[in-house]
């Protein structure tokens, strides 16, 4: 399983949590059956939002992109969430990343615009297979998350940038590409085509991630590796929302998950994240965590209590429940059936 990690610009909010909650409930699931797991996740650990924060808060990249990477991983792990089994940043990643791109080259599938270099999306056929969106839709989508599909000098509007030529006062590596830094999807594709091969089980993250980013990944891979599919199985969690509007650092309408740990035990967040199906856009509210400490509360008193029902047929109930489209609603009621039984007596 690949699940692409976060840009350390800012806190985990519970935006985050929720998609990294839904891939660690896949990771206990298959554990649980018996599977080994190999699970790996990057950081974006050099991205135009991480530098453009470090300028406007006068911090140094580096240091910005340490703290908030290991503030997050401090919040997983009050969640509960397994590491993964290889985490790697894009920037411990660059020879991975030329590597790939050099592939491309080879086989004819970049171009240069001024400088920069871009992947020739026409290099593969079976691009639009993974979001299955029409053209106008992909352009602005595009335009929206990261994307230059106005740029001049493109072959097409939707090609994405492979290897971005050093600008003033911005990091840059010096590679067998020139003096720069890679572009945004090729950094995972480089990474998961190195640690788990193509055809790996599950390629995850949040719904914003299906176009560009998880559709660039799989064309790039195709085109590299030469064979399909880049994953068996596309899963993307819901967004969240606050006041309306989809949690997000640009609007700022954010609950940070290492502020709410202070409040509450982690334990009743992640019970609140759990209570809606890894699917559905849902908007927090503070009954999301109400709902949450009670559900907490009952279920540690019945783990306590003298006698309960035996748990075989519960946990046959938590397995079905899961096992049906990750159905985490349903197991989260059964164990409060449970509870209320035993409580009962």
């Amino acid at each position: 399983m690949y699940v692409c990690g976060i840009t350390p610009y800012d806190a985990t909010h519970l935006g985050h949590a929720f998609t990294y909650v839904t891939f660690d409930l896949i990771h206990r699931l298959w554990l649980d059956g018996g599977h080994a797991v190999s699970y790996v996740q990057n950081v974006t650990d050099i991205d135009d939002p991480l530098l453009e924060r470090a300028v406007a808060t006068g911090q140094d990249w580096r240091e910005l992109a340490a703290r908030e990477t290991a503030l997050f991983r401090d919040d997983m792990a009050a969640l509960r969430v397994l590491p993964p089994t290889t985490y790697l940043g894009a920037v411990e990643s660059m020879d991975l990343v030329v590597d790939a791109i050099r592939v491309l080259q080879e086989r004819g599938a970049t171009y240069l615009v001024d400088d920069d270099l871009y992947f020739s999306l026409g290099a593969d056929e079976r691009f639009g297979s993974v979001a299955r969106l029409g053209l106008d839709a992909m352009r602005e989508l595009s335009a929206q998350r990261g994307g230059d599909p106005d740029r001049l000098g493109k072959a097409h509007p939707l090609d994405p940038l492979l290897w971005q030529a050093a600008r003033p006062d911005e990091p840059a590596w010096d590679t067998a590409l020139g003096h720069g830094r890679p572009g945004w999807h090729v950094e995972c594709t480089a990474i998961a085509l190195r640690h788990l091969g193509m055809i790996f089980d599950v390629q995850g993250g949040g719904r914003d991630l299906v176009y560009p980013h998880h559709e660039m990944c799989a064309s790039l891979a195709h085109v590299v590796s030469e064979e399909y599919p880049f994953a068996r199985h596309f899963v993307h969690a819901g967004m969240v929302g606050l006041d309306g509007e989809k949690m997000s650092k640009s609007r700022g309408n954010l609950v940070f998950v290492s502020q709410l740990r202070q409040e509450v035990p982690p334990a009743a967040i992640r019970l609140a994240l759990l209570a809606h199906h890894y699917r559905d856009d849902w908007e927090w509210t503070p009954r999301d965590l109400d709902n949450a400490r009670a559900r907490l509360s009952a279920w540690t008193t019945a783990v306590h209590a003298d006698t309960a029902p035996p748990a075989g047929p519960l946990l046959a109930e938590v397995r079905s429940a899961l096992a049906d489209d990750l159905d985490a609603p349903s197991a989260l009621a059964a164990i409060d059936r449970w509870a209320e039984q035993t409580r009962r007596g």
